[in-house]
């Protein structure tokens, strides 16, 4: 796997001394000051319940980069209490990859699509221990989904880049 070291920025013409190839979301979109107090709420690095009702865990949705690098978003998606606790169950378990995966909803917003990524299928494929979960879209024409499957250039890696160092909203 290659590692990108340094561009020009398109937006301030500065240099920057690497190019990011992987960015994290903290929390599910769902998780809030007001949920966070409740006494059956807890998020973890890797878990996320909700009032004791909201299940969620953390995984990367991998976007292949024409020159053989990956780009990865660590998101959020909701899994049924069925298969959360399953999951939980099999968390430090050797072997625990050969589970067939598990159904859910993304649960995080990725604000640089011009299409929502809030509510999309998934199939959550639990990986060796000790790595987070693969998420896999649903393969329909939404961008996102539609980049995890034919993959993006690093101009584009740039550009996402270029946002998040330049934008005011918070994403």
């Amino acid at each position: 796997m290659s590692s990108y070291v340094g561009f020009t920025c398109s937006c301030c013409g500065g240099e920057h001394d690497t190019l990011p190839m992987h960015y994290n979301s903290a929390a599910p979109a769902y998780w809030s000051e007001t949920v966070a107090a409740h006494p059956d709420s807890e998020l973890t690095s890797d878990q996320c319940v909700i009032e004791g009702e909201h299940l969620f865990v953390k995984g990367l949705i991998e976007i292949p980069v024409i020159d053989g690098d990956v780009f990865s978003w660590a998101v959020w998606v909701s899994l049924s209490p069925q298969n959360f606790v399953r999951m939980s169950e099999l968390w430090e378990t050797s072997g625990r990859e050969q589970e067939p995966p598990y159904f859910g909803w993304l649960a995080t917003e990725l604000f640089l699509y011009d299409h929502p990524t809030l509510n999309l299928k998934t199939n959550v494929h639990t990986r060796p221990v000790g790595e987070r979960p693969f998420v896999e879209l649903e393969p329909t024409d939404h961008p996102l989904a539609v980049e995890q499957r034919t993959g993006i250039t690093k101009d584009r890696v740039q550009w996402f880049a270029e946002q998040f160092m330049h934008s005011q909203g918070d994403h």
